[in-house]
């Protein structure tokens, strides 16, 4: 038998936070790359060293070891140290295509400034593989992949094709049933590791493919000082092996092509190794904070931004700390929150610090455009690629009712006065900041009279003035008048004119455009509701009063709540053995809160008693719950949304939205990244995890012609199978579980994790999630968009030259993942998320379409073709 290479690829597994807190795992990390530069600057036989293919970890030492910065480019420009691609290694079905793409980017840019990324596509530990990871890779010049998780009972061999749904295709290198620690702990006895590699290759048997891949690490680990002693010994005892400390990138470089199986589409079986199902259903609010971040930053801060502010004002830094945040959090123990409940609530205040910088970013370029227009009062913006009509808020002032609106609230005229003597003036002054006391007054005038004893302040909320008002300038002037007369009275005078907040339609709003809105009658059939019913001319909702659930066009059923036990953890979703299933309300309230004519809503107030607990695999105990369903359904549309609040009083239990499906369906589409992924009644599992069905949806799920969109509502279950179809869909609201990895779990035989007690994923207190459904056919990207990505209100100033309609962006023919500015113009990521070719049309705008490393790859003039499942971006002047 010919001698057989075993590539020995020293590495460290890093889990940026997990168990333990950042701050925890990074004095760690610290105490690991201080012990290992200056070994592998002294050791020759550790000739190699792979930081597990994430940049995050660099960037983490050096802010704390920033003299090291110089070792770790020589290592790593020598080939001692791999680095890259990525910047964290990601969850990939719970984070958007774009966080995927801009992920990489990232950790390529970053690897870049030390020489260059590893050239693999290394995931060693997701969760499961989205189908269209290949061509992500393939647009990053990588032809490579590493994966572990997920991998079907089909492939049965250590390497294969894997093929995105548009033909791109990486080699996979498979880490079979052991993963990314096959080759942990390296033995002090020669004989004893090659025993251990011949046991390896025995287990392997015709699945191995080329030679043996030992993947000496495993989670934050260093390499032993013996290594390079007993590797030498091991060659020595022995001809069968040689044993050579290498990198993965010379391993894969010189891996066999010829003969292998193609795998295509998405990575998502527990045959070989468990998958870990349940982490897409756990901490619902981390979910939802990162649907809303993403959305926040990638879908209104980040194209009005490129769009509406000029290139000189381009918030360069502010998006690239927001993105930061996302990316921190994508890591597949931070988006995943099966970790310590420290390490969620930083997850949670990244998100929220995510969200304040796109919200700050969104206001800045809605102002620019409205001090851009050449007209006054209010102008509704379309932050979507589509052409859209629909309900916004606008705050109007008078009080005489707008014609085609519905008032939301009214603010009367409320005058005010304070009366202050110069020696209390000083510490009110100080409580005034800023021109704007509240969301409607504003300091625009002051009247100071010299001649008497009385100094008057008007205030009012007219924001005309505030540019001619320095109100500095104001406070210097009346803290001098108090301080030079203590007794003087000071008149303060607030004027706040009538103001209302109301609902108005636009229609035909253009993608990426604007429109000033006047008052209009309504052009679609008004929405009205009464008692149990709301109806628009196009839907009728009816809520039965005795069960609370609500008919759609006659299809009864939908909202139909299924509370169930849970004795599973943060990774894995686990029936007690002793279950009880509580699905039927004790009362039932029905009231309407909205009549229309634009927004009507209902209101169903359901009273249940769940269970507290599992206690010795049984659910015990008793809770009362009140649960508010508010229904909403509005004019001129078919999408009925629902908002489902509680305060959630029990432990250790799952809560789904059961909602029937208008024809029965063997099959669902989901969105994943850049994609739409078809799946069937059952899931592959194996002797480490029961394929249980649950699958995730980004944003949104279709099965039996209903289409369901959410907002973090990740896992969903096609149910009441029989004849063999399904007839229901179940929307994960809430799985609330004590342990962040249990020992004994019915689905999964061996932990996961460290089996420590967290009270966090209890979600105990106060839950709201929301989700929209609508029957029939429907493109589900615009509902998406209908139901989560609101129209925006920008107020013109008229001061400037652009006309009262106008469309900033004109692009058509697939979808729009991100628009962002570049030194020349506009960079733009599009993707056909379909089965057929699309000519995408720029509008007559000529560019370069590039790869994700931003290399050409041609020019374009006017429009191009893009085939089924293709990812494009393109840069357009301008």
């Amino acid at each position: 038998m010919p001698q057989r290479t075993v590539a020995v690829v020293p590495h460290t597994h890093w889990d940026r936070e997990w168990y333990s807190p950042f701050q925890t795992f990074r004095l760690r990390l610290v105490d690991l790359l201080d012990e290992l530069l200056p070994r592998l600057e002294a050791d020759p036989s550790l000739s190699h060293f792979l930081l597990d293919g994430q940049m995050a970890l660099v960037d983490d030492y050096l802010a704390v070891r920033p003299e090291a910065e110089e070792r770790l480019r020589r290592l790593a420009a020598s080939g001692r140290v791999a680095m890259g691609p990525w910047y964290t290694l990601p969850d990939e079905f719970l984070v958007s295509g774009e966080t995927l793409v801009r992920n990489l980017q990232r950790g390529l840019q970053r690897a870049a400034a030390f020489g260059g990324a590893m050239a693999v596509g290394y995931l060693p530990d997701m969760f499961g593989h989205v189908a269209q990871m290949p061509q992500l890779l393939r647009q990053a010049e990588l032809d490579q992949a590493v994966v572990w998780r997920g991998v079907p009972a089909a492939v049965d061999r250590t390497a294969f094709w894997w093929e995105a749904p548009d033909g791109s295709r990486v080699r996979a290198q498979y880490l079979w049933t052991a993963g990314y620690g096959n080759g942990a702990y390296l033995p002090d006895d020669a004989g004893e590791l090659v025993g251990r590699i011949r046991a390896w290759e025995q287990d392997l048997g015709p699945a191995l493919v080329g030679d043996l891949l030992w993947m000496y690490g495993t989670d934050h680990q260093v390499p032993r000082p013996h290594l390079g002693r007993v590797v030498a010994e091991a060659n020595d005892l022995q001809d069968d092996y040689h044993l050579e400390i290498t990198s993965l990138s010379a391993f894969l470089d010189a891996a066999p092509t010829d003969g292998l199986a193609t795998w295509v589409g998405e990575l998502r079986s527990g045959a070989r190794a468990n998958l870990l199902m349940g982490v897409i259903s756990n901490r619902v609010d981390v979910k939802q904070a990162a649907a809303r971040a993403e959305r926040a930053v990638e879908q209104l801060a980040e194209p009005l931004c490129a769009l509406f502010l000029p290139a000189d004002r381009w918030p360069e830094r502010l998006l690239d700390e927001a993105w930061l945040q996302l990316l921190r959090n994508s890591a597949h123990d931070s988006i995943c929150a099966c970790s310590a409940d420290d390490v969620v609530e930083a997850v949670l205040h990244r998100y929220a610090e995510a969200v304040h910088i796109a919200q700050g970013l969104t206001e800045r370029a809605l102002r620019a455009l409205g001090e851009s227009l050449a007209t006054e009062g209010p102008v509704v913006v379309n932050p979507s690629p589509r052409a859209r009509s629909g309900l916004v808020e606008l705050d109007l002032p008078g009080d005489v009712e707008a014609e085609g609106t519905q008032p939301l609230v009214a603010d009367p005229q409320v005058p005010g006065d304070l009366r202050l003597t110069g020696a209390e003036l000083p510490p009110y002054l100080n409580l005034l900041r800023s021109q704007q006391l509240d969301a409607h007054t504003y300091v625009n005038a002051i009247d100071v009279d010299d001649r008497g004893d009385e100094v008057e302040v008007v205030l009012s909320a007219d924001r005309h003035l505030l540019e001619n008002l320095i109100v500095s300038d104001v406070k210097a002037d009346l803290l001098a008048k108090a301080q030079a007369r203590p007794d003087a009275h000071f008149h303060i005078r607030v004027t706040r004119p009538p103001r209302r907040r109301v609902l108005a339609r636009m229609d035909d709003l253009p993608a990426y455009g604007w429109a000033a809105w006047t008052p209009a009658p309504l052009s679609v059939v008004p929405v009205a509701a009464s008692r149990t019913t709301m109806a628009n001319g196009l839907v009728t909702v009816e809520v039965d009063p005795d069960r609370g659930t609500f008919a759609i066009d006659g299809l009864p059923g939908f909202g139909h709540l299924v509370d169930d036990g849970d004795h599973g953890d943060t990774y894995s979703w686990s029936p007690p053995e002793h279950d009880l299933l509580v699905d039927e309300p004790e009362d039932v309230q029905v009231h309407v809160a909205d009549a229309g004519p634009l927004l009507a809503r209902l209101v169903v107030d359901r009273r249940y008693t769940w269970p507290e607990r599992v206690r010795a695999r049984r659910r015990v105990g008793e809770r009362t719950v009140d649960v508010r369903t508010t229904l909403e359904l509005r004019a001129g549309e078919r999408l009925v949304r629902m908002t489902v609040a509680f305060d959630n009083p029990s432990r250790d239990h799952r809560l789904r939205a059961w909602l029937p499906l208008p024809r029965p369906a063997t099959t669902s589409s989901a969105e994943c990244a850049f994609a739409v992924v078809e799946r069937g009644l059952t899931a592959e599992g194996g002797p480490s995890e029961t394929g249980i069905p649950t699958f995730p949806s980004r944003r949104f799920v279709q099965a039996g012609g209903l289409t369901v969109v959410h907002e973090g509502l990740d896992e969903y279950e096609l149910v009441d199978v029989h004849d063999g179809a399904a007839h229901a869909l179940a929307l994960t609201l809430l799985r609330a579980t004590g342990m962040l990895s249990r020992v004994e779990v019915a689905t999964r035989p061996l932990p996961a994790g460290p089996p420590m007690r967290v009270e966090g994923p209890q979600l105990l207190g106060h839950r709201e999630v929301h989700l929209a459904v609508q029957v029939g056919d429907v493109d589900p990207y615009a509902l998406v968009d209908q139901a989560y990505l609101p129209l925006q209100v920008a107020v013109g100033r008229g001061t400037g030259t652009r006309p009262a309609t106008g469309q900033a962006l004109d692009l058509r023919g697939a979808r729009v993942s991100s628009v962002v500015r570049t030194a020349g113009g506009l960079e733009v990521r599009l993707f056909n998320p379909t089965a057929e070719p699309t000519w995408v049309d720029l509008g007559g705008h000529r560019g370069w379409l590039v790869d994700l490393r931003g290399a050409p790859v041609g020019p374009v003039e006017g429009g191009f073709g893009l085939a089924p499942w293709r990812i494009a971006t393109v840069r357009l002047p301008g």
